[in-house]
């Protein structure tokens, strides 16, 4: 018999739900374009009119590994978001580059 959700995290340890719980924040931070998309349930339709794009070519933009910077800024704008770049260090260091944001025009 299958258990549900709640039967199997009260059955976790603390440390369990610690690790559970901090991988969902990593996956949380680390999504795909077109999840934005649904998250702020905004149809296709809708983004593609605010892109001035075809449904299809904003299908193929949701679905690119590279584009210019400012296309993801343009598509993430659209969505409701700000693009931040970061450089992240190995010691944990990171700084924010203002380069190709509105700050350093």
């Amino acid at each position: 018999m299958a258990k549900n959700f709640q039967e199997l995290l009260a059955g976790m340890s603390s440390t369990a739900k610690a690790a559970s719980a901090a991988e969902h924040q990593r996956l949380a931070k680390e999504i795909a374009m077109l999840q934005f998309r649904k998250a702020r349930e905004l149809t296709h339709a809708k983004i593609a009119e605010e892109l001035h794009l075809g449904q299809d070519e904003l299908y193929e933009l949701e679905r690119r590994a590279e584009m210019y910077v400012s296309t993801l800024a343009g598509y993430l704008q659209a969505v409701g978001a700000d693009l931040e770049i970061r450089a992240v260090f190995p010691d944990g260091c990171a700084v924010k580059i203002t380069q190709f944001s509105e700050e350093s025009i």
